[in-house]
């Protein structure tokens, strides 16, 4: 193996830290079952660092044979940084989606762009500032994941509301539901051969509040569910 040299086994061991950040980052978003996992973590570390390594090393026998014809040669490494960046932009975008009314996937989407900056990082050679970074984002995940008294947490529902046949019913429900702190996302009315109408509210609402309540403080025929 006398063509391996010492300075690979540096680049191998970059790409091989990456990897393992990328794979504890993606492990968290694995538990909560989102979108990206721990492969795709993995794979956007392991590929920003090994970027990174070409753009900082890829080119060392271009400068050397310029050198001994006596030419001039600039490199400048940050433009395979911008590059990464921008492509790891548009790939966390496909993973935000609205479904009813709410936006999901931009907890995901900025882990991916966050695992790519760690990928970089490493594959610069900067072990203690991407390693801390992973741990600060794991923090981050779990922590703020967590039921705490300085957070508000919410709950989205879809409140179904049937045989409905007053006018102007949705701004009424809105408003009723605006003082108990219960944000109205989105609204889908289906109206029955005998002109009455069924409503479905998705409503994004406070942890505390129970559902039982909301029923009991309507007089119309109605349930609640998850948002599926």
């Amino acid at each position: 193996m006398d063509f391996i040299e010492t300075y690979h086994i540096n680049m191998i061991f970059r790409i091989i830290i990456s990897c393992i950040c990328g794979i504890a980052i993606g492990f968290e978003r694995n538990n909560r079952a989102k979108e990206a996992g721990v492969r795709t973590h993995c794979i956007v570390a392991c590929a920003s660092a090994l970027m990174m390594i070409i753009s900082k090393y890829g080119f060392y026998d271009l400068i050397e044979t310029a050198v001994n014809l006596g030419v001039d040669v600039r490199l400048d490494p940050s433009r395979m940084a911008q590059g990464i960046v921008t492509g790891v932009g548009f790939l966390g975008a496909g993973m935000i989606y609205i479904k009813r009314g709410s936006i999901r996937g931009l907890t995901t989407a900025s882990g991916i762009w966050a695992t790519s900056g760690i990928g970089m990082a490493i594959g610069a050679g900067m072990y203690i500032i991407g390693v801390v970074t992973t741990g600060i984002i794991l923090i981050i995940q779990y922590s703020l994941h967590r039921k705490n008294k300085f957070m508000t947490q919410h709950k989205t529902r879809s409140l179904f509301i049937y045989k409905v046949t007053e006018d102007d019913f949705q701004n009424t429900i809105t408003a009723k539901m605006n003082e108990s702190g219960i944000i109205i996302s989105d609204v889908c009315i289906k109206r029955n051969e005998d002109e009455s109408c069924d409503y479905t509210f998705c409503m994004d609402m406070p942890e505390q509040i129970k559902e039982e309540d909301i029923i009991k403080s309507l007089s119309y025929q109605c349930k609640i569910d998850f948002v599926h």
